[in-house]
């Protein structure tokens, strides 16, 4: 034993191992190495007089399957929708006259243990990998019967077995090209009609996102992107609040048109399962089932949808836990630094049924600016009919009009930082009220922004939740029309120091033109200017007069014109190209 243990091996063995009470056999493991004896038997046989060892060892090793970091998933294979429904059982009725917070938690809770019936979640290790959905099971022949002949060359050495194998290689080759080309056709041809998947398609081609595992200390990288988002848009506030001279009375607005909308039109078996084909099925964290499975399962689910919608409707109240958000930081673009929270952008991951439930008011809210005619013409963001496209021709029409009558323009685009999210609810329910809606509708809008909260999440690992006081979440389907109503007084600000504009949701183009020897341009312009600052201070938005840009537009002959337009107290160099809304670029 002593020889054993100067070879720095231990005998786990701890009993007798013979009938006659001797420890005869003897089992050894290395000192300090990776495998431990977890449990161990002594077991006596009638047929010998040595006993029957039985030990159980556990062995680590960095090469054993498993290894790193794990997840929590379901099986996907195990989701199907009759097997969820049939785990579901006979449905309790809910009745629309419940309140609808209660009727929110009893089909989150529900739908959740039916899932956990049918696909339990279990660990899953994380492995990195490159994604090559071109690479198909021909491939993968091609590549074995290639390496094999490369095998039996370098054995052999034979002319012939090389020239086999180079043959393999350059086949392999051309058929991993052609394949990788089909692939990339057939994406760009399925987004052909869908500008902003093929921007995202085309992007993904031309700068493939580098490989970036999430950091070892989850819980501290949430608590700062919480901590960064949250008092970003404070500071912004505090900021803006400090630059007001007077502080704005209450918002009261009196109606401008004589439709008064005040209660919601209730919706049919039809009308939310046309609405369910037509939202993306995108899952957030707090959803208590895939989205796509609950499209699969709506024949089953579409009398409790339909409960849940109207009871909304009909109460004026949104549930509470379609107000919670999870946020997801999304790097504002690929060449900055992710380590920086600056550098990200909040989006907001909404629970599916509540995003449903703002599908069926937005399309009622659409139809009423429609019949009013109450947003701003020259807005093109988020609106059926306008694009980025309706931006460029309207502003390159404007821009070429004055240029054959021989005035020269002076073209400003204005940043506004962190706009979605400063907006004031009780401006936003001022303007509301103010071009015709109130009783349920105004009460819905009303717990549609008020009481939400947000965290942020990386992986399997969230920040604590933070209250939201003014601004509307992005992510959201209501979010931008809340917008477009917000700023409409924007453009009216402007036309009234004979200006022009042209708005892309946040993107705000002021164009002034004017004869190029005018002595009260510049004067009218930084009038103009100067009150589009005061408005956005008063509106709780913040301009950014170093990230704004001016150019100027005019015949080649006039291109100076002795003055910078000044915006904030911040001199605006002139400059010969700027890029607008997405798609929009401008040269003078």
């Amino acid at each position: 034993m002593v020889a054993m243990t100067t070879m720095g091996l231990s005998q786990v063995i701890s009993g007798p191992t013979h009938q006659a009470g001797h420890m005869l056999d003897l089992v050894f493991i290395v000192d300090g190495g990776t495998v431990r004896v977890e449990e161990q038997n002594i077991l006596p046989l009638s047929w010998s007089d040595h006993h029957l060892i039985c030990v159980s060892f556990a062995v680590s090793s960095n090469l054993r399957r498993g290894g790193g970091p794990t997840k929590m998933v379901r099986p996907r294979r195990l989701m199907d929708p009759d097997g969820l429904l049939r785990s579901l059982g006979d449905l309790p009725v809910l009745e629309t006259g419940d309140p609808v917070d209660v009727l929110a938690d009893r089909y989150n809770s529900e739908l959740a243990r039916a899932l956990d019936m049918i696909a339990p979640e279990r660990p899953l290790s994380l492995r990195r990998a490159t994604s090559t959905p071109w690479f198909t099971e021909e491939l993968a022949v091609m590549k074995r019967t290639r390496r094999g002949l490369e095998c039996i060359w370098r054995k052999s050495q034979d002319v012939s077995d090389q020239a086999r194998a180079k043959a393999a290689i350059k086949a392999y080759s051309v058929a991993l090209r052609a394949a990788r080309k089909a692939f990339t056709t057939a994406r760009i041809a399925s987004a052909a009609n869908r500008p902003t998947e093929l921007f995202r398609v085309v992007g993904e081609f031309l700068r493939p996102p580098e490989a970036q595992g999430l950091p070892d200390d989850l819980a501290a990288r949430c608590s700062d992107f919480a901590h960064h988002f949250a008092g970003k848009v404070a500071q912004i506030r505090r900021d803006l609040d400090s630059s007001l001279i007077v502080v704005p009375a209450e918002v009261t607005e009196v109606p401008v048109c004589s439709i008064l909308w005040d209660s919601f039109r209730l919706v049919l078996p039809d009308d939310v399962e046309g609405i369910l084909g037509s939202v993306r099925a995108t899952t957030c964290a707090l959803d208590p089932c895939p989205s796509w499975l609950v499209k699969l399962a709506k024949e089953g689910l579409l009398d409790w949808f339909v409960t849940i919608i109207n009871a909304s409707l009909c109460q004026g109240s949104v549930p509470s836990c379609f107000k919670q958000a999870v946020v997801k930081p999304l790097l504002k673009k690929s060449s900055l630094d992710p380590s920086v929270c600056n550098n990200y952008r909040p989006i907001s991951n909404l629970p599916f049924l509540g995003k449903v439930l703002e599908r069926v008011v937005a399309t009622q809210l659409q139809g009423f600016l429609d019949d009013t005619d109450f947003l701003d013409r020259s807005q093109s963001g988020f609106r059926p009919g306008h694009s980025t496209e309706t931006a460029l021709v309207a502003l390159v029409d404007d821009l070429r009009r004055e240029l054959d009558r021989g005035s020269v323009t002076l073209l400003v685009l204005l940043d506004i930082s962190a706009a979605f999210d400063t907006i004031d609810h009780g401006i936003l329910l001022g303007r509301l009220s103010g071009m015709g809606l109130g009783g349920t509708v105004l009460q819905w809008l009303r717990s549609f922004l008020e009481g939400r909260s947000q965290m942020v999440k990386l992986g399997d690992t969230c920040s604590d939740p933070w209250p939201l006081t003014c601004g509307v979440p992005q992510g959201s389907i209501l979010s931008p029309m809340l917008f477009n109503i917000y700023m409409k007084p924007l453009g009216e600000v402007i036309r009234s120091f004979g200006g022009r504009c042209h708005l892309y949701a946040d993107d705000t183009q002021i164009h002034y033109s004017f004869p190029s020897d005018s002595k009260e341009a510049p004067r009218m312009l930084n009038q103009c200017l100067a009150a589009v600052a005061d408005w956005m201070r008063r509106n709780k938005l913040r301009i950014n007069p170093d990230k704004t840009e001016a150019l100027l537009v005019s015949r080649s002959s006039d291109r100076g014109i002795g003055w910078q337009p000044v915006l904030d107290g911040v001199a605006l160099p002139l400059k010969s190209q700027f890029v607008g809304p997405p798609g929009l670029s401008v040269d003078a």
